[in-house]
């Protein structure tokens, strides 16, 4: 319990809570109250697979992924909640179970920053499996990935009934538009399949931003069906007002 306030004494109140103190200063009976003290346990789940060394103007996802689990991290332990941190391609690479304290906190900045992922793809779903198994009290998990995966729904909806889970999506505004260039050679960064494409080609174009639609709609699908908090951040846009917005939202709803 953490003290809150004084107030007057009224009658029905436990004698044992009256603050003397205060109460010879004043000459009437004062008590003092306590409510239940606020501690939460905060846990980041990072995508640190190879698909967020991309970047077109600003910074790299990697980049902006870094700076936003520090203010995330700051931020909780600001309120003096605990946390945490899960780094995830298609498997755990590395957890970091929830702490307080600002010593914490530099250490999964300087974890982030240092870490070489060990897997190219992606598997979201494993990670919100271990975060159930791992954090077993409720928490408010924040999800960050660029959500290039599939097949995730399920695992999403488990892991929203057990704790507040929050989608954040950090794109490159470069990612769903591909400059007419001629012929390229390409490799995707997290299959490392090199393919050979006509850039300049109407029909690569036309398929290439359906592609991007239809990845950004099943995704919007997926965060209403579950229920799932969800915001998009992109790399050369301030992310402030987008991340004041989200939680006006759920301190509303």
């Amino acid at each position: 319990m953490a003290f809150s306030e004084v107030r007057e004494y009224h009658y029905g109140d436990d004698i044992r809570s009256i603050d003397w103190n205060v109460t010879a200063r004043f000459n009437h009976p004062y008590v003092k109250v306590f409510e239940e003290e606020r501690e939460l346990t905060v846990v980041l789940l990072i995508d640190v697979s190879s698909s967020n060394l991309f970047g077109t103007k600003g910074m790299y996802k990697k980049d902006l992924i870094t700076e936003l689990a520090a203010v995330l991290s700051f931020s909780a332990i600001t309120n003096n909640d605990k946390v945490g941190v899960i780094f995830f391609s298609d498997k755990v690479e590395k957890f970091i179970p929830p702490q307080k304290g600002r010593t914490h906190i530099l250490r999964i900045i300087r974890e982030l920053l240092n870490h070489q992922p060990q897997q190219r793809t992606t598997n979201i779903a494993e990670s919100l499996r271990y975060l159930s198994n791992a954090i077993k009290k409720r928490c408010t998990a924040f999800l960050i990935s660029d959500f290039l995966d599939s097949d995730f729904e399920q695992a999403l909806k488990i892991a929203k009934n057990k704790h507040d889970l929050v989608a954040i999506q950090i794109r490159d505004q470069g990612e769903p538009v591909f400059q007419p260039m001629g012929l390229l050679q390409i490799k995707d960064a997290e299959t490392a399949k090199i393919s050979l494409i006509d850039t300049s080609d109407s029909k690569f174009q036309k398929n290439y931003r359906q592609w991007w639609q239809e990845k950004d709609k099943a995704l919007n699908d997926i965060f209403q069906k579950t229920g799932v908090d969800y915001v998009k951040l992109l790399t050369d846009k301030d992310y402030v007002p987008a991340l004041k917005n989200l939680f006006l939202k759920r301190s509303v709803g």
